[in-house]
């Protein structure tokens, strides 16, 4: 055997189950609950051979769903992967893709990021998946992204994100900055928006809260903002106590004209808010315009005292287009039909509706194709448009990016948001941001992904 292909060689991996951490009393058994739960068991034996996936066109595609089903981002992550089963169940009832069934390989990486490159390179050494729906936050598809471009695999990543990165193995179904946090800001800016000027910049401590922060902070700067007024502070994940914080941010908001930024992830957003409530604050005195909250988290909470905070996001399940219906219609149905816990209850948001059309833009570019191979439909993906819950959506013809419309909502009292903002048309997405990277760009049509603009 020669010295590359033993380089090539997983070695075997000793199955490291974290303790689930912050999970939520309604996810409880949620990892064996959906239908088709494929068995994710790191059995003896990652040792294949560099990734071959020939497609010779018989038998089922295989693909991959790498989310959390335990641990502190299940509260968010359990949903795209049953929308993800669903969208499956709805293409294998009209056929499937080029005449052949996809067949789910679910693993749950437990919120553990290591673990996810574990789970990644099981799924794509092991089970030989065409594709691969998966990750939630910035630290787990980094974990994952050297795994994907070593072994050229193929990765639809649903949730917004902090830019900065073109990834060839990539497909970015979820927002870049200039499609979320740019516009909120500029928004609280406005004279509609309440013309903020103080500005408390507050997330969970990793690369999204910390790299959105940085090209805000240099957004603000830019725009005459005095630095003394951007306060900038992070917490772990799973962080529960925000007496303090709260206190500091109450300081901070005397005089006025303040807002808080909150860039909280997964199940600290719960304490975050009942603290904020607590305290006395309303949106009326400090709005929270929130990246990371959608109607999936706000189903686990009590939103009376939440009324009139915002949100920035692509998608919202109170968008009033008819497929739209048709799609919360759906996936209530398939909850309730599967005994998903919440069954008829549940809820749609952005990163569901992101994983949702990512399985159709894949399943799009595969057939124009007429093959799985990863380097076929990459190519055929470019341009590729769908009509989503939310309304047409298109993946870039270069960076691998979505076009979308961006759109600002108001909590109400019933968990839903009522839409106060929207951009016109499609935003196109700007993977590197004109605040802190104003030299470069991405294009892997006329240049090897990031390269540095004339």
């Amino acid at each position: 055997m020669s010295d590359k292909k033993k380089d090539d060689i997983s070695q075997e991996i000793e199955e490291k189950q974290p303790k689930g951490i912050g999970r939520r009393s309604f996810l409880k058994g949620s990892a064996t609950a959906a239908f088709g739960l494929a068995a994710s068991g790191l059995a003896s034996g990652l040792g294949f051979p560099g990734i071959v996936r020939a497609d010779k066109g018989k038998g089922p595609i295989k693909i991959g769903v790498l989310h959390s089903l335990s641990g502190t981002m299940a509260i968010s992550e359990v949903s795209l992967r049953d929308v993800v089963l669903m969208a499956v169940e709805e293409i294998n009832a009209k056929g499937g893709v080029l005449g052949r069934k996809l067949e789910p390989v679910v693993v749950d990486p437990a919120s553990n990021w290591d673990l996810f490159a574990e789970k990644a390179k099981e799924l794509l050494l092991k089970e030989k998946v065409a594709v691969t729906f998966g990750c939630w936050t910035s630290v787990s598809r980094k974990s994952v992204l050297p795994v994907y471009e070593k072994n050229n695999g193929l990765l639809f990543y649903p949730v917004q994100y902090e830019g900065e990165e073109c990834s060839r193995n990539v497909f970015y179904t979820g927002a870049a900055v200039n499609q979320q946090a740019v516009p909120a800001v500029e928004y609280l800016m406005s004279k509609d928006g309440g013309e903020y000027k103080k500005f408390y910049l507050l997330g969970t401590d990793y690369v999204y809260p910390r790299t959105t922060n940085k090209i805000l902070r240099a957004m603000l700067l830019a725009k005459g903002v005095p630095e003394k007024n951007i306060k900038e502070e992070y917490t772990p994940f799973h962080h529960q106590d925000y007496q303090t914080i709260v206190q500091k941010v109450k300081a901070f908001s005397r005089g006025g004209g303040a807002c808080v930024i909150s860039t909280i992830n997964g199940d600290s957003n719960v304490p975050f808010y009942k603290e904020f409530a607590n305290q006395g604050l309303t949106s009326g005195d400090v709005p929270i315009m929130a990246f990371s909250v959608a109607e999936d988290e706000l189903r686990g909470m009590d939103t009376s005292a939440l009324v009139g905070h915002l949100a920035a996001w692509n998608y919202y399940q109170s968008v009033k287009t008819p497929q739209n219906k048709k799609f919360v219609a759906n996936f209530k149905a398939y909850c309730e039909k599967n005994k998903l816990p919440g069954g008829k209850d549940r809820v749609t948001d952005d990163p569901i509706e992101a994983a949702y059309f990512g399985v159709y833009l894949w399943k799009q570019a595969v057939e124009k194709a007429k093959t799985t191979d990863v380097d076929a439909v990459r190519k055929a993906a470019y341009g590729q448009e769908f009509l989503a819950p939310g309304g047409k959506v298109k993946l870039d013809e270069r960076n691998h990016h979505t076009h979308k419309p961006v759109l600002i909502g108001e909590i109400l009292k019933n968990g839903q948001f009522d839409v106060i903002w929207k951009s016109k048309g499609l935003v196109k997405p700007e993977p590197w941001s004109e605040y802190t990277s104003p030299d470069k760009g991405c294009d892997w049509v006329d240049h090897q992904g990031t390269f540095k603009k004339a």
